[in-house]
């Protein structure tokens, strides 16, 4: 009995059901009609407790606002999202506060998140002056308790963030985040604004932290070297919506959206006499505004057919497929698929 209840698999820390995030934007003359700016268009994702899901895409394609909505930073515009069961979408902030301990954010720029007018002793403190009952000398012990978890000295306490590297900021962010000792962590490109030395660094801590607290983290990325480093899935984002889910291996030695080869081919290679003829990206990125109908992917893709620009593909796994890609052509076999674009990029002016 006991061995069938370890086998049952964990139910989802965090899940979000067609979660849709618009933004107005008003364009033309002052009586013009506001349009909307889709950022995130009806997304399903789930994650489970101690799992990494990795959120991939370009700029501009809704990462840190699907992050940021997924917080409650930002409302919802349509959709819903539950942590440990709980629907959020609809708590007022007040409602919220009990929840904000058990989700926390590590922002992209360390400098611009923490305020440079308190030190760091005073910003670790924060969190428990307002969700605890600890006294002065307590809080005092937390925070140096912070400092020596995130590899900070205890000097720290009294500096300001002028006073560190970029590393040592966004450590003392790591630090803030993890003060009210978190179940889901919410790292919105932590080390895209680094230098390469000091990135591993920071991904470690990650990992450590992770591994020691059992937390879940949504780790929003370009990077994909990176993303695949520290993610059990990944999710692949284009113009506000998931286009593939895989876990991380499966992603790389198997995609099956074009978009997606299309960053695997971004990579850079490690080997300097390895030669490789690079699949090209043709087109401009569509406006949020106004994406095509159909798969939003249909006006850049070299393997576009007639119902790429009419039908909009499912998320979904193919007869073909081994994890769900939104993509038609995924009723391909990957080697005919392979020859086709093979095919049309040697005939590519």
């Amino acid at each position: 009995m006991d061995n069938q209840l370890k086998s049952e698999p964990l139910e989802p820390i965090l899940e979000i059901k067609d979660l849709t995030k618009y933004f107005p934007v008003k364009r033309g003359g002052l009586f013009s009609k506001a349009s909307q700016l889709k950022a995130v268009d009806k997304v399903n994702l789930n994650i489970k407790p101690g799992e990494t899901l990795g959120v991939v895409g370009e700029s501009g394609c809704g990462k840190s606002t699907l992050a940021k909505t997924i917080a409650r930073l930002y409302e919802t515009t349509a959709g819903e999202i539950y942590f440990k069961g709980e629907n959020l979408t609809n708590l007022n902030q007040k409602q919220l506060r009990g929840i904000r301990p058990k989700i926390q954010y590590v922002f992209q720029d360390p400098y611009e998140s923490l305020n440079p007018r308190h030190t760091v002793g005073t910003m670790l403190e924060e969190p428990f002056v307002i969700h605890s009952e600890l006294t002065r000398q307590q809080r005092k012990d937390k925070v140096l308790s912070l400092l020596d978890r995130v590899g900070l000295p205890p000097s720290a306490i009294t500096k300001y963030p002028h006073e560190f590297s970029g590393g040592q900021r966004q450590r003392i962010g790591i630090a803030r985040a993890i003060a009210l000792e978190p179940e889901l962590l919410i790292c919105d490109e932590p080390v895209s604004a680094l230098d390469v030395s000091v990135q591993s660094q920071i991904i470690n801590l990650l990992l450590d932290l992770q591994q020691e607290m059992g937390l879940a983290m949504l780790f929003i990325a370009h990077d994909l070297a990176v993303v695949k480093h520290v993610s059990d899935r990944i999710a692949v984002m284009y113009l506000g919506q998931i286009i593939e889910l895989a876990n991380g291996k499966e992603l790389y030695d198997r995609p099956h959206h074009p978009y997606t080869q299309f960053l695997m081919e971004a990579i850079p290679s490690t080997d300097p006499t390895k030669k490789r003829k690079r699949k090209r990206l043709q087109g401009e990125l569509p406006s949020p505004i106004d994406p095509p109908e159909g798969c939003r992917f249909y006006s850049r893709c070299p393997l576009a057919q007639s119902n790429c620009q009419n039908s909009t593909p499912e998320l979904r796994i193919t007869d073909n497929g081994s994890h769900p890609a939104a993509c038609h052509r995924t009723a391909l076999s990957i080697s005919t698929w392979e020859e086709s674009w093979d095919s049309l990029q040697e005939n590519a002016p």
